[in-house]
C-alpha cells in the first residue's frame, strides 16, 4: 500500500473511482446526477483539491482530496471497499492536519458509521442545495 500526490495523468481514474463509488453509496440519489458532474469533478474540483492516492501494486485504489482543512472527497474503488485503504488514507490526512471538517449525506449510513468510528464528531445537519438531501457537517480535532 503507498499514498502518494496525484498526477495530471491520474484524473481520468480518479472520475471513474468517484463515480462508481457514488453511484454504489448513494442509491437515494438519481445516477444521472452523478454523470452530470463528472466533467466538474475532472476540471474542476480535482485540479483545486490537494489530492492524494492510495495504490495497491500498480493501480489506483482510492484517493483523498482537500481544500484547506476540508475534506472533499474520500473515495474507494469499489471491489476493495472495506479492505482499509480509506482509513490509510483517512489516517495519512489527519497526520497533516488539526482540524478536518466534512460534510456527509445523513442517508450514507456506511460513510456516517466509517467517519464516527474513526473519531468525527456531528456538529449540524444541514440540506445539499443541489441535491435537497440532508447532510451532516462532521468535525475532527487532534487530540
Amino acid at each position: 500500500m503507498k499514498i502518494r500526490e496525484s498526477h495530471q495523468v491520474d484524473l481520468d481514474y480518479l472520475v471513474d473511482i468517484w463515480y462508481e463509488a457514488s453511484l454504489d453509496a448513494h442509491d437515494f440519489i438519481a445516477p444521472n446526477y452523478w454523470r452530470e458532474q463528472q466533467v466538474v469533478m475532472k476540471e474542476k474540483y480535482l485540479p483545486l483539491s490537494e489530492t492524494y492516492v492510495i495504490s495497491e501494486g500498480n493501480g489506483i485504489v482510492g484517493f483523498v482530496s482537500l481544500v484547506d482543512d476540508y475534506l472533499a472527497a474520500l473515495f474507494i474503488d469499489v471491489n476493495v471497499q472495506g479492505e482499509g485503504y480509506g482509513k490509510a488514507l483517512l489516517n495519512f490526512v489527519k497526520d497533516q492536519r488539526d482540524f478536518i471538517q466534512l460534510t456527509v449525506y445523513k442517508k450514507n449510513q456506511n460513510a456516517v458509521d466509517f467517519y464516527l468510528k474513526n473519531h468525527f464528531s456531528i456538529k449540524e445537519q444541514s440540506i445539499d442545495h443541489q441535491t435537497s438531501e440532508e447532510e451532516y457537517v462532521m468535525h475532527w480535532i487532534k487530540n
